[in-house]
């Protein structure tokens, strides 16, 4: 239904507007009375072959929402109907900030792909904590994704960073430092060594005073060189990382079918989707063989069917996650997955 009906349709609205508008219909769609069985009926798939345990959490199953969908913590509640084991939140900030002008989302349907200049726009992390209070629990692992603000300088990051991890503490199942995102000026400068080093050790020490410290991750560029990788494998050993996210968007525009014309009309961004699924892949194959896979990977980046999604997963991914696949997919996608896993096994 969604190819057919839906999607049409929404291709015909701003990209950033038709996000909205989704989950408007979605969450209307959801207040009929037995509106949540339904989609739970259509979408989901329970079996226990499907659990996995990963970094000392029990995922019912392998498939989560990749951060940038639900940046402040107002859909989680809803998309946790469609079937997903995990769902990230975030890129959170310690306070709100606009983001990028507008506009700043765009479709390549060409190359099933996305472009995004979002810049982090979020409503705060303690607007997040509130809404995270106000959540009761359910079968969902929670992820908070966190980052800086625009305006602070990367020699003051750390602070931005540990204000978010601490608030947020007590509210989400693991973290993600955001170091990534090509989309907030001088932020990758981050993902070098000493700098990253500094960062992650400071949050994993402020972690480890807690009586159970929580998974923390990273999630790495894809734009990164094999000695950029080792870089960050050794890192990882070093400050005792829980984990990578492999990975985030990409600069890199080579080889696309979207006519020059229309990518130079629309500018900077971190491109996603189908563009980035052989790099992401090839990212995690490297990952798991130089960890020789003792080193947990999340799988993210251009799976929009279930033969992606094993494909990260048989290059070494514990887990994966989807975003793009979803718009041009749809919430099909997840249930698509999680049945390509079972008929693997």
């Amino acid at each position: 239904m969604y190819k057919f009906l839906l999607k049409p349709f929404l291709f015909l609205m701003d990209p950033e507007k038709a996000h909205h508008f989704t989950i408007r219909l979605f969450n209307f769609a959801l207040s009929i009375p037995g509106g949540s069985q339904i989609f739970k009926s259509l979408y989901q798939v329970k079996d226990s072959r499907l659990e996995r345990e990963v970094f000392g959490l029990k995922f019912k199953n392998p498939v989560g929402l990749a951060a940038g969908f639900d940046k402040d913590g107002k859909f989680f509640r809803s998309m946790a109907h469609l079937g997903f084991g995990f769902i990230e939140i975030g890129t959170v900030t310690p306070v709100g900030q606009e983001g990028n002008e507008k506009p700043r989302l765009f479709r390549l349907p060409e190359d099933q792909a996305l472009i995004n200049r979002m810049g982090f726009n979020n409503e705060g992390v303690e607007a997040l904590v509130s809404r995270l209070k106000a959540y009761k629990g359910g079968d969902v692992i929670i992820g908070g994704n966190i980052g800086k603000n625009k305006v602070t300088p990367n020699e003051e990051a750390t602070l931005d960073y540990v204000k978010c991890f601490e608030a947020l503490f007590d509210h989400v199942d693991y973290f993600v430092v955001n170091v990534s995102s090509p989309n907030t000026p001088g932020l990758r400068e981050l993902q070098e060594k000493k700098p990253l080093t500094d960062l992650l050790s400071t949050l994993q020490g402020l972690n480890k005073k807690y009586l159970t410290p929580k998974p923390l991750l990273l999630k790495i560029a894809p734009d990164l060189t094999d000695e950029q990788l080792d870089d960050i494998t050794e890192i990882a050993k070093a400050v005792d990382l829980d984990g990578l996210i492999a990975s985030n968007t990409t600069i890199e525009r080579s080889g696309l079918a979207t006519p020059e014309d229309r990518l130079n009309e629309i500018g900077n961004g971190g491109l996603s989707g189908a563009p980035v699924r052989r790099r992401s892949t090839e990212i995690i194959s490297y990952i798991h063989k130089k960890t020789n896979g003792k080193l947990p990977i999340i799988g993210v980046g251009g799976i929009d069917s279930g033969e992606d999604a094993l494909e990260k997963i048989r290059a070494g991914a514990s887990l994966v996650q989807v975003y793009s696949g979803l718009i041009y997919a749809g919430p099909g996608l997840i249930k698509e997955i999680n049945k390509a896993i079972l008929e693997d096994q």
